[in-house]
């Protein structure tokens, strides 16, 4: 990844404290996965960004060598990689996924 793409991830995730990279939009998802962590995160009240993936292909393969992490979607939370639907779904399962959220939240309000 060249070093212009590893910044604009960077810049995305320091400006945002819960950012989704997905396959479509969070009211358009263009893939099942995408689709099932958008409805966590609605379910889970979080603000949230998202990128969709599909409408820049650097940062499509970008993200991909950013987080080690071979597949799409990918959830960062507080600028930390968290992982992609099946970790986020188990985590909102144990209920450890709103606790994550409202750190990251708290930390923009101190």
């Amino acid at each position: 990844m060249d070093e212009s793409t590893r910044q604009r991830i960077t810049d995305i995730l320091n400006g945002n404290k819960v950012v989704l990279f997905m396959k479509g939009t969070r009211h358009f998802p263009q893939c099942g996965f995408s689709g099932a962590v958008v409805q966590v995160l609605n379910a889970n009240k979080a603000t949230y960004e998202t990128v969709n993936v599909l409408a820049d292909p650097t940062i499509r393969e970008g993200i991909k060598e950013f987080a080690s992490w071979p597949t799409i979607p990918q959830l960062y939370i507080g600028g930390e990689f968290v992982g992609g639907a099946d970790i986020v779904r188990e985590l909102h399962s144990k209920g450890e996924l709103a606790a994550l959220i409202e750190k990251a939240s708290a930390a923009v309000s101190s």
